[in-house]
């Protein structure tokens, strides 16, 4: 599919991961009609919103990566509201899109729709074989449902959903609130934060055992237009790079690199989440020659690059 004249809306388009993808598409493809659907403008938990954001739009494409998200203390705190929230909005988007015949909607799932104890590197087929971690289940499950969803309008409609599973992401711009932020941003912040403040430790939750895989916020915009432009099968696709590190080895890293010297202490009275998380990139690979290009320690460089120049515009 050539995209580039495509009327093309993105959901959240103004958050973390959107505003990187609605650049790429611009800059990259050359697409002039490009538009955003997200707060205050559009609720999209709200039916009425939904309908007047394609009466507003009129897309041919939706991707769709508005989300109610967060790390493991925000999901313990909010599990209803991620449930509800990222549920209904996804449901309602889609069954509207399919009402309208738009062209193909592009759902954006998550790494936490697979079970807790899945074989690393995860791979799709292993997406049903259990049930997820306990603290991000809600959220989890509700973006698990526009799998079922997808699937289920492309059998009955012939609508053209394609469903896409992306890892934790890092970059420039990601969110670094303490309450809602995922470890990446959040440990960052800490390290910061105490060497400014002349404290020699960091508090992190868990034992630091577990592993996670995180991928660089524009490859996953790169493989979010790859996948909009060649994949049109009902089944999921993994976004990574294909790797994990144990938290402990992170947050080693995350102070080296903010030249952090003082003492790490675990909280173990805190829950861990997920055993391991690696996914496995064959698929993305082979469907539409996707393939991660900015190396891990690259990536957070540029990470707390951009942290460390932002909070000195804000002083």
């Amino acid at each position: 599919m050539d995209i580039s004249k495509k009327r093309i809306t993105v959901t959240g388009g103004k958050g973390f991961l959107g505003m990187h993808l609605v650049r790429k598409l611009r800059e990259d493809r050359g697409c002039k009609n490009v538009s955003i659907a997200d707060l205050p403008e559009y609720d999209l938990r709200i039916l009425e919103d939904i309908k007047r954001m394609f009466d507003d739009q009129n897309p041919d494409i939706i991707i769709h990566l508005a989300a109610v998200v967060g790390g493991i203390g925000a999901n313990r705190k909010n599990p209803g509201k991620f449930f509800y929230d990222n549920a209904i909005m996804g449901i309602q988007l889609m069954n509207e899109a399919y009402l309208r015949k738009i062209e193909k909607f592009v759902a954006l799932g998550t790494a936490c729709c697979y079970p807790k104890f899945t074989p690393v590197p995860f791979k799709e087929e292993n997406l049903w074989n259990g049930y997820p971690e306990e603290t991000n289940a809600p959220y989890g499950l509700a973006k698990k449902m526009l799998l079922v969803q997808a699937q289920a309008y492309r059998q009955q409609y012939g609508f053209n959903a394609i469903f896409l599973l992306p890892v934790n992401l890092n970059g420039p711009a990601d969110n670094f609130d303490p309450e809602s932020s995922h470890v990446i941003p959040a440990l960052i912040k800490k390290c910061i934060d105490a060497k400014e403040n002349g404290n020699n430790h960091i508090t992190v939750w868990g034992t630091g055992k577990v592993s996670r895989e995180f991928l660089y916020v524009e490859d996953a915009a790169d493989a979010i237009i790859l996948a909009t432009e060649r994949y049109d099968k009902s089944d999921p696709v993994n976004i990574s790079a294909g790797f994990e590190i144990k938290i402990k080895d992170l947050v080693e890293l995350i102070a080296k690199l903010t030249n952090f010297k003082g003492k790490v202490i675990w909280d173990t009275t805190k829950p861990d989440g997920q055993p391991r998380r690696c996914l496995d990139t064959s698929k993305a690979t082979k469907e539409f020659e996707f393939r991660a290009k900015v190396k891990f320690e690259e990536g957070l460089e540029k990470t707390i690059d951009w942290y460390i120049n932002s909070r000195k515009q804000r002083d």
